[in-house]
């Protein structure tokens, strides 16, 4: 959430943002008014109140008489102005805080201006996309034809966007998950596994709502939400603290599953590229606001890293105004090149959301014993996204006779297994 005092300050400034943000500007109207009419009404009730305290203190001092119950029943018209002005308040108040909810963050000054995907930055390649001698299959052959996974059982137990990994399928799902985690915690980060599900607070606190609600799954009995994204119940472990500068950076990964509505807005649904659940490992930093921005390239290293040692070509985008997400300032999506059909998988989102999301969680550090608490810089980079890491390993990882050769770091993971074979013969499961 930005400083209302900042938009008061540049809502010229503001309005150019949600027009490279691809954001109807009326938002900022509305806020503006109500702000308008609030600040009015929050500036009379101080003069009322002034003036009725100081009226009391005459009317004490007064003797019974015509002159003392005029000036009580005038004290009573102000105490009934005050009241029907904190009422109209109280529903600004409630617009205003709707609009501070859904204008988004500013993007930092080194993000390129653009409308869409078609004019992000490719700032990074690393590796070499493979020949092949043979013709490559694609990810969702290679599972069905390696016995790894379970699509129509899959789908009669939770319907279409849902896939059911099994035998090396989910050994090496388990395995990147691990690799993951134990590379992130020799970087420094400390592992934890906190809740799938988390309450409004905490998907206000770092952005999805009320933005992006319609994508989440909403538990509407207990108006609890499914996790979207690890990010959320991590950054909102430390909602509403303040920390001692010497805490300071904190830096924890996790993994758990995540869930999105997504799937039936998208033309790509064939295998396990875009599907309602999907496993991620996750990094997620809080740093002091003068760090962050080398932080952010820290963790763009981290979530290099685990590429790089998975032998995976990739690229990595700085994302335009126009496609950032809600509440970053700043980010690299980092894509995996898949072969099959020659494209680009986005495996990792790095971001630095400055103080946005710790204001809307309230969440600060204080730089010094006696000075005043500010608010923390938060980071968030998934490192991986586990359906399209795999994708791009069985699909670069491929043989002429149908075998999967499993990546050098993943094989201690797996037993010292080398290679994934076909069946030697079709079983029921």
């Amino acid at each position: 959430m930005l400083d209302i005092d900042v938009i008061r300050e540049n809502p010229e400034m503001i309005r150019e943002m949600l027009v490279h943000r691809n954001k109807d500007t009326a938002i900022l109207d509305r806020l503006l008014e109500a702000d308008e009419k609030w600040r009015k009404l929050t500036a009379e009730n101080n003069n009322l109140r002034k003036l009725r305290n100081s009226v009391s203190q005459e009317i004490g001092k007064l003797p019974k008489g015509a002159d003392k119950e005029t000036k009580i029943k005038e004290m009573r018209e102000v105490g009934d102005k005050i009241k029907a002005n904190d009422d109209e308040m109280n529903k600004l108040d409630e617009v205003r805080t709707d609009c501070l909810l859904n204008i988004p963050n500013i993007p930092d000054k080194t993000v390129p201006i653009g409308k869409d995907e078609t004019e992000n930055v490719i700032v990074y390649e690393w590796g070499e996309k493979r020949k092949f001698d043979f013709t490559p299959k694609d990810h969702s052959q290679i599972l069905l034809d390696l016995n790894m996974v379970d699509f129509d059982r899959a789908v009669k137990i939770a319907g279409s966007g849902f896939y059911c990994l099994k035998g090396d399928g989910a050994r090496l799902e388990r395995a990147l998950v691990s690799f993951f985690l134990d590379m992130h915690r020799k970087q420094g980060y400390t592992e934890v596994f906190p809740p799938v599900v988390v309450n409004t607070n905490a998907v206000i606190g770092t952005g999805q709502y009320p933005n992006l609600k319609d994508d989440m799954y909403w538990l509407e009995r207990d108006d609890m939400w499914l996790n979207p994204t690890a990010e959320v119940p991590v950054t909102n472990l430390l909602q509403d603290e303040i920390l001692a500068k010497e805490d300071l950076p904190i830096k924890m990964t996790a993994y758990l599953p995540s869930f999105r509505r997504e799937v039936g807005k998208h033309a790509d649904t064939n295998g396990i590229i875009r599907v309602h659940e999907f496993n991620k490992v996750e990094m997620v930093r809080f740093v002091e606001p003068s760090t962050s921005w080398q932080a952010l390239e820290e963790l763009r290293g981290d979530a290099e890293e685990l590429i790089k040692a998975l032998g995976l070509p990739y690229h990595v985008l700085l994302l335009c105004t126009g496609d950032q997400s809600f509440s970053c300032a700043k980010c690299y999506d980092i894509e995996l090149h898949a072969p099959a059909h020659d494209r680009w998988l986005e495996a990792s989102s790095c971001s630095n959301f400055l103080d946005f999301q710790a204001r809307r969680a309230r969440i600060k550090y204080r730089p010094e014993p006696h000075l005043k608490s500010e608010f923390v810089h938060t980071l968030n980079g998934s490192g991986m996204a586990l359906p399209r890491t795999m994708v791009a390993i069985l699909e670069n990882y491929q043989n002429a006779d149908g075998s999967v050769t499993i990546p050098e770091v993943l094989r201690p993971y797996m037993g010292g297994q080398e290679k994934i074979v076909p069946p030697a013969k079709k079983t029921a499961f």
